[in-house]
């Protein structure tokens, strides 16, 4: 008794709770924590039909799946759940399961189940942090590194384009009004670029005051259209009491030709990027494709 006692305190420590399911009949039997994961007074009775109801559809798909195939090979399962509760809280649950058979036929199947909702959530945060810039909320640049590597090397039917852009002013307004009103430029330009481009495969900021689009486009004339786009969006004025800041926007672009390195084609659109700096800023330039590579392009799209 004492150990059955330490036994289901562990448990109830560890967010654990046992379950069984009679066979044929469906019959469910729970432990009180179970309940509690549902949010269920403990010993209401169970119906199967009902309570698959409060898994999500996907994982409804999922748990049958494994299920089934469990039930009919003797093999237990480990599943990652997703549930909304009876009062509407979604919640993340382990299942384990193990399936015991009798007459050479599945009598019942069982296990344990454990809340992992604060394990889900911490781990979407971290994937979170991982994939978007904390200020701007744009894409970070890692994520976008590995998408971009991924549809270089992907044979796309899709033709893409790379823009660079860079803020023209960004440092005026660090030097004569601070790092806050540079991070709220920050801010604007994230959102001003989102919206100047809501069809864009990704936006991600890849710099201090540097953004990288990957852009579906049909051709280099539509790619110009793009490009402009961004360079009217992205121009702007910041007025103080004491001074006023233009912002504008140079940007370099580069179709995504298939097979081509992506260190190849960023660097194709940073250099026609530095040359729109060079002579003057607030405008755009597209890398010249060669003949092939303009064939595989046209290739690729169609």
């Amino acid at each position: 008794m004492h150990l059955r006692e330490l036994f289901d305190r562990s448990f109830k420590a560890a967010r654990i709770g046992v379950w069984e399911c009679s066979l044929p009949d469906q019959t469910l039997s729970w432990t009180d924590t179970v309940y509690e994961f549902f949010d269920l007074v403990p010993q209401t009775p169970l119906a199967r039909d009902e309570i698959v109801k409060l898994y999500t559809p996907e994982t409804r798909k999922l748990l049958n799946e494994v299920r089934e195939k469990a039930i009919r090979t003797g093999e237990g399962f480990t599943l990652d759940a997703q549930i909304i509760t009876a009062k509407g809280n979604c919640r993340w649950i382990k299942i384990t399961a193990c399936v015991e058979f009798a007459n050479g036929t599945a009598a019942r199947i069982f296990g344990v189940k454990q809340d992992v909702t604060a394990e889900k959530t911490m781990v979407e945060q971290l994937r979170r942090l991982a994939e978007r810039d904390t200020l701007t909320e744009l894409t970070s640049r890692t994520r976008f590194e590995t998408f971009f590597s991924e549809i270089c090397g992907a044979d796309s039917q899709r033709t893409r384009a790379l823009l660079l852009a860079d803020l023209d002013g960004f440092k005026s307004v660090n030097d004569a009004l601070g790092h806050q009103a540079g991070d709220d430029c920050l801010k604007v330009a994230g959102r001003k670029l989102s919206q100047a481009v809501p069809d864009a495969d990704m936006i991600a900021r890849i710099g201090g005051d540097e953004f990288a689009i990957i852009h579906p486009c049909s051709s280099a004339e539509d790619l110009a259209k793009i490009a402009t786009r961004v360079v009217n969006g992205m121009n702007w004025m910041i007025s103080t009491p004491t001074k006023n800041i233009q912002i504008a926007t140079s940007v370099g672009a580069a179709i995504i030709v298939p097979g081509q390195s992506p260190k190849d084609i960023f660097a194709k659109a940073d250099h026609v990027l530095y040359e729109v700096k060079s002579a003057g800023r607030n405008g755009f330039r597209i890398a010249s494709l060669s003949r092939s590579s303009l064939e595989t392009a046209q290739a690729a799209a169609q």
